[in-house]
């Protein structure tokens, strides 16, 4: 592991962050919608991910070839969740979130506020929580650690995909508007593709671990986990979908919050 240069790479990953956010904002303004953020959040993970190996290559060309199969893997999560994301976003109003998040504006300069709690926040984010493909794009070795990481972030993977596509051809269809999607993954989890994001990011944590002092950057994808369970992903969502959606309240009571489980029938709620 080449600790010096890891340490060293930080102000230029960050630097990548931070033009991505920006990139991010021009687009957001020029089609009035800060949700456009959530397009560029997967695909930021990747950009540092390209950024951190082409430094690492420069100074230490002879690292193990096994860094491309995990930035394989970042880019097969992060591209697929950026595509679902911008086409479900095509012709779509304003992501009530950012609504709520600007109303704190106050009648100050709404443009300097949306990129402070917005995209620069989101930047500083992204920067953080992709420690541990950083910390990975500068080792020399990988062990056999790498295998079951890459098994979860291929479970996380297969969750998050096919929870987004089945979410996908529910909405599409008339029949089903006003009402809750409780099918395939979704009879099982509230929120199989923040499930799915938050078990593939275990996985790169584990790959990680298998990097000298990998282990210390622990707190990334606990931090992705608070974000998706606690802040911006779960809570949010379900505060919207308990007032837009028919049966919804009911959903709550049935279906785990998070992790997989069979429904509870509702005469045992």
């Amino acid at each position: 592991m080449h600790v010096t240069s890891f340490f060293e790479n930080l102000p230029f990953s960050f630097l990548s962050a931070l033009i991505w956010v920006l990139i991010a904002f021009a687009v957001g303004t020029r089609v009035h919608r800060n949700s456009t953020i959530d397009v560029f959040w997967g695909s930021g993970f990747l950009v540092i991910m390209l950024e951190s190996m082409a430094m690492s290559l420069r100074l230490h060309p002879h690292g193990t070839w096994l860094r491309y199969l995990v930035l394989f893997t970042v880019a097969l999560w992060s591209l697929r969740l950026s595509i679902h994301i911008g086409r479900r976003q095509v012709g779509a109003k304003e992501d009530t979130r950012y609504v709520d998040i600007m109303a704190g504006a106050n009648g100050r300069n709404e443009r300097y506020y949306a990129f402070k709690m917005i995209y620069g926040l989101q930047g500083l984010l992204l920067w953080f929580v992709s420690m541990p493909l950083q910390w990975i794009a500068f080792s020399a070795h990988l062990n056999w650690l790498l295998v079951p990481g890459l098994i979860l972030c291929a479970i996380g993977i297969f969750f998050e995909g096919v929870g987004d596509e089945q979410l996908r051809r529910f909405l599409a269809n008339p029949a089903n508007k006003g009402t809750t999607m409780n099918r395939g993954l979704w009879r099982y989890t509230r929120h199989p593709n923040y499930f799915g994001d938050a078990v593939t990011w275990a996985g790169f944590y584990v790959i990680a671990i298998g990097v000298p002092w990998g282990a210390l950057t622990f707190l990334s994808p606990i931090t992705m986990w608070w974000l998706l369970t606690n802040l911006s992903g779960k809570p949010m969502l379900e505060k919207k979908l308990s007032t837009t959606r028919k049966g919804y309240h009911e959903y709550i009571a049935t279906t785990s919050s998070f992790f997989p489980r069979p429904p509870k029938k509702l005469a045992d709620v």
